[in-house]
């Protein structure tokens, strides 16, 4: 994974990891050391008989617990009978994510739901972006029930967190990295910019706000995602996903 930077954050996010895919991937990975996994269902589940399998072969210690322990110790709603104690996740600097010749970021501005962003993370890993970029103030954090929502997504995508979005961009675009705002009515299409098969960044405002204007301001382009429908919007999290494979889609093509 890129380095981290100086005066940069070293990890962010707390030391539990909650929910069965956020466990399954965080044993699978292997990038951070797990101290103990909790488990208290007891009926047969192949996701859990497969953390057990994982757990035994990194040999991390499995406490087969009871629901009111394990839900005690659970900072999330539904933990789904299963949680593990690691490490926090490391950030990493931005300009270690802009080296990526083949960079394609995902920057939030202003997303403080947790359920959002990690949903927000796990379409971005599945769509094959190469980091996340969240600010430190003003924006959900790390927390377990972003990361049971991500579903494993933080185990593979590297972060980096940073003071502003609007210099972030102004970072990116000094690195040669296209910064996409996602702007409601923006007369461009994220499915028809060629823009996005170089390196580039995709950037989601805030839940109902949208891109702060300053933010929006430094975008080198923004671009929208039509709708036919009579519901004006979408939540941040739905046209991350759209977003992010119309960009993932435009880069497989050109590589054909």
């Amino acid at each position: 994974m890129p380095r981290r930077g100086a005066g940069d954050e070293r990890s962010i996010g707390g030391d539990q990891v909650e929910g069965r895919n956020a466990v399954r991937e965080l044993l699978r990975a292997g990038r951070r050391r797990v101290r103990e996994v909790w488990i208290s269902e007891t009926r047969g589940s192949r996701v859990l008989d497969e953390i057990r399998r994982l757990a035994a072969d990194a040999r991390v210690p499995v406490r087969e617990v009871d629901h009111e322990a394990l839900r005690a110790r659970a900072k999330s709603e539904a933990p789904q009978g299963v949680l593990a104690v690691a490490p926090p996740v490391e950030v990493v600097s931005l300009d270690a994510l802009t080296h990526d010749p083949a960079a394609f970021l995902i920057v939030l501005d202003g997303v403080t739901d947790p359920g959002n962003l990690g949903a927000v993370l796990r379409s971005a890993e599945t769509a094959g972006a190469t980091g996340i970029v969240l600010p430190r103030h003003r924006s959900a954090r790390l927390s377990p029930a972003a990361v049971k929502a991500a579903a494993g997504a933080v185990e593979y995508l590297p972060i980096a967190t940073v003071a502003g979005v609007p210099s972030a961009l102004e970072q990116l675009r000094r690195a040669e990295v296209w910064s996409v705002g996602l702007e409601a009515g923006a007369p461009s299409s994220i499915f028809d910019l060629g823009v996005v098969e170089g390196p580039v960044a995709v950037v989601l405002g805030a839940e109902g706000g949208g891109l702060t204007r300053l933010t929006r301001e430094r975008c080198d382009v923004l671009a929208s995602i039509a709708l036919h429908g009579r519901i004006e919007s979408l939540n941040v999290a739905t046209a991350a996903a759209v977003a992010c494979h119309a960009v993932a889609q435009r880069r497989a093509s050109r590589q054909r």
